[in-house]
């Protein structure tokens, strides 16, 4: 029977993999640079101004054939800090990146001053046709010469990539310790559009009005980590983290008020909060209407979160699982947030090693970068493996045979019966096979190993979907 133990085994391992559908599109091992020819390449390696190991992709968008890349300047070395790469090019797996909007955004002036882009963590293309880069203004914040610039949010008009306005962050915004990592867009309205840029550091968002272009700061302390939530074990590298608020995902709007609701998380947390844009837009309404911010639920014990992302069609919140190399989802129309009603659409323990950054494009396809972060900072990553990934699937691909799925009842059911009826057909063909080598006519004998196949089978895709 050790054989069909085996045939068993490797059954449940086909099962546990079946709902991995994402597929890859780009893989690095090392990320490089379209530098204006060779020469400058090399000049750049030996100034240290390009040190490959240094570069790390954080953040993601696409917007028609261009899929953006930001590579923060967390250390020196980084050349191009907002990048993208041409989708119409299959020329290779592992493109070089192109500077956005130029060479000449990235570089310090003559006189000194600060490039126009310093060190942005996410970026977010809005449906107006512009993309909103979220600029941490850090340069080596992980080294001890660490350069500090104002933080600001950058807009560019996405058809002729030229500055549409950089707004700076006041002072009295910006706390000792806060660095702003991403950004959400509510746009509506293209004249009146809201940004809603997360504080990690120093918990609070700044919300930024693009018709009165002001800003103001917002503190609640759902915005906190749970300090019981600060342990995280990533591919055997046990460490800290204390970041607060970090994922913000913001829904289409409601159709009765037009305001959207932000969805969001502390890094260090395992739960899932809520609020409606009402409430952000002015600073007073939101401070008296603390109750106004909503505990959703619970993702369930090591199940903390980085990124996440509302798809504005299917209502579907995405998020990362950092400590399971897992991107997870819920549907936002469901009333509990709950373990039972969250999906899992992608678990590897070897391609998604922390997953970085979820975005829905508008062409309904869900995009996803894993980057080896922990590896990166605690260790050292290995240049001859592939390090860096960016997967992709339309929407209701990724979700379907999840917690998430959107069809119907009547055509899940169906889903489910045809899938079923594939596994197990296959199941019983490697049985029949296997089986009819070491006893030829034993058929009677093997229905029920084959029937305790199947209903194993049945309750494990089950339990998984």
């Amino acid at each position: 029977m050790g054989g069909f133990k085996t045939l068993i085994l490797l059954q449940l391992v086909y099962l546990t993999t079946c709902m991995d559908q994402l597929h890859i599109v780009y893989e690095w091992n090392q990320l490089d640079y379209q530098f204006p020819n060779p020469e400058a390449r090399q000049q750049a390696l030996d100034s240290k101004s390009f040190i490959p190991e240094n570069n790390i992709p954080m953040g993601l968008e696409v917007y028609e054939d261009r899929l953006f890349i930001t590579v923060p300047r967390w250390r020196n070395g980084v050349p191009s800090t907002l990048n993208y790469v041409n989708l119409k090019d299959n020329s290779t797996a592992s493109p070089k990146l192109i500077p956005y909007p130029s060479w000449a955004a990235h570089s310090t002036g003559l006189d000194g001053k600060p490039p126009e882009i310093v060190s942005p963590f996410r970026v977010r293309a809005d449906r107006c046709g512009r993309l909103w880069v979220l600029d941490s203004g850090k340069i080596a914040s992980l080294e001890n010469n660490t350069v500090k610039y104002p933080p600001s949010i950058i807009i560019y008009d996405l058809k002729t990539d030229n500055l549409v306005r950089k707004y700076v962050f006041p002072a009295d915004q910006v706390k000792e310790d806060s660095g702003f990592a991403n950004i959400a867009v509510e746009d509506t309205d293209c004249a009146k559009t809201y940004a809603y840029a997360g504080d990690v550091g120093k918990p609070g968002i700044v919300v930024y009005s693009f018709d009165k272009n002001e800003s103001w700061r917002i503190t609640h302390h759902y915005f906190h980590p749970d300090p019981l939530a600060c342990d995280f074990n990533v591919k055997g590298l046990n460490f800290s983290w204390t970041d607060a608020i970090f994922g913000i995902g913001i829904s289409a709007p409601n159709a009765d008020t037009n305001f959207s609701t932000l969805y969001f998380h502390p890094m260090a947390s395992y739960n899932e909060f809520s609020v409606s844009t009402e409430y952000l837009r002015n600073q007073s309404v939101a401070d008296s209407n603390f109750d106004a911010f909503k505990v959703l639920g619970n993702r369930g014990p090591n199940a903390q979160s980085s990124v996440s992302f509302v798809d504005p069609k299917t209502g579907v919140l995405f998020y990362s699982l950092v400590n399971l190399n897992a991107v997870a989802c819920w549907r936002t129309s469901n009333k509990e947030y709950n373990m039972v009603n969250q999906g899992r659409i992608y678990m590897n323990e070897e391609t998604m090693v922390y997953p970085t950054d979820i975005k829905v494009d508008y062409n309904d396809s869900v995009w996803i970068l894993s980057n080896r972060l922990p590896i990166w900072m605690y260790s050292k990553l290995d240049p001859n493996e592939v390090n860096f990934r960016v997967f992709s699937a339309p929407v209701l691909d990724a979700i379907s045979h999840t917690a998430c799925d959107v069809t119907p009842k009547t055509d899940i059911l169906e889903k489910y019966k045809n899938k079923f009826l594939n596994i197990t057909n296959k199941i019983s063909n490697k049985i029949d096979k296997i089986a009819s080598k070491f006893k030829p006519n034993s058929g009677s004998v093997l229905a029920p190993v084959s029937f305790a196949v199947i209903l194993c089978s049945w309750v494990l895709s089950m339990a998984l979907y």
